[in-house]
């Protein structure tokens, strides 16, 4: 049965790539909502080929991996999408469409949900504003910096607050005092129920946010400092 406040589970899932070794081994856990992780790990430790199937972009070669409450390995493909709609996702490498402008990709989500225009606007012109994009709304990607692309990626994915959030190094392409903002901006989610994954080499970043839980990858296999593998779900308010 599904735990109370659980978004997904992991048991006992390993992903490999070919016939070479697992890149990731015996992977499991549960991650509850509401509640903050950071993944750490060296270059190469697995951190983007856990993210990947945490939102769902790859299968793994072997085990379970529960969504919440489906099945997601044997689930109908066709059901994927529903799912894949509750999750957001902020991309190493930004993945934003390149003819569309800074607003239109932010307002890409909600308009394949299905929003109207007019419930679109309001919400996509104040993250934009927030993340500090207001003077760039109509500018397209070629035109903005690796900071102010991967800004634009941040508010996409946070556009149509998903159940969770995942997201791979996104404080990578910033300066300091942007990347504590965009931190503050996750947590903010968080406080609203938003379940938040964070893979960052950034130690000093494990700091910032006090409740955080850390998930540590090394060599494919997971370590939990702070026990974020058992932590129970947080109470209700």
């Amino acid at each position: 049965m599904k735990a109370d406040g659980e978004i997904t589970h992991f048991d006992n899932v390993g992903l490999r790539y070919s016939t070479d070794r697992e890149v990731l081994s015996d992977l499991s856990f549960t991650l509850y909502s509401g509640r903050f992780y950071f993944l750490t790990g060296a270059s190469g430790a697995g951190k983007t080929s856990l993210l990947k199937l945490l939102y769902l972009a790859q299968r793994p070669s072997r085990g379970m991996i529960r969504m919440f409450g489906t099945d997601a390995i044997t689930m109908p493909r066709s059901r994927l999408p529903q799912l894949r709609r509750r999750i957001g996702v902020v991309f190493q490498d930004f993945r934003l469409v390149p003819h569309l402008s800074a607003f239109d990709n932010v307002a890409l989500p909600l308009r394949v949900a299905g929003h109207q225009e007019r419930d679109i606007a309001g919400p996509v012109s104040d993250i934009l504003e927030w993340v500090g994009l207001a003077d760039r709304v109509d500018a397209r990607p070629a035109t903005l910096s690796g900071g102010e692309q991967q800004r634009v990626a941040i508010a996409r994915a946070v556009i149509g607050q998903p159940a969770i959030l995942v997201a791979d190094e996104p404080t990578g392409n910033v300066d300091p005092d942007m990347a504590l903002k965009l931190l503050r901006l996750f947590e903010m989610l968080n406080r609203q129920g938003t379940t938040v994954v964070v893979a960052t080499h950034d130690l000093d970043l494990l700091r910032k946010v006090p409740d955080s839980l850390i998930m540590r990858l090394d060599k494919g296999r997971l370590s939990d400092p702070t026990g974020a593998l058992r932590y129970p779900p947080r109470a209700p308010a």
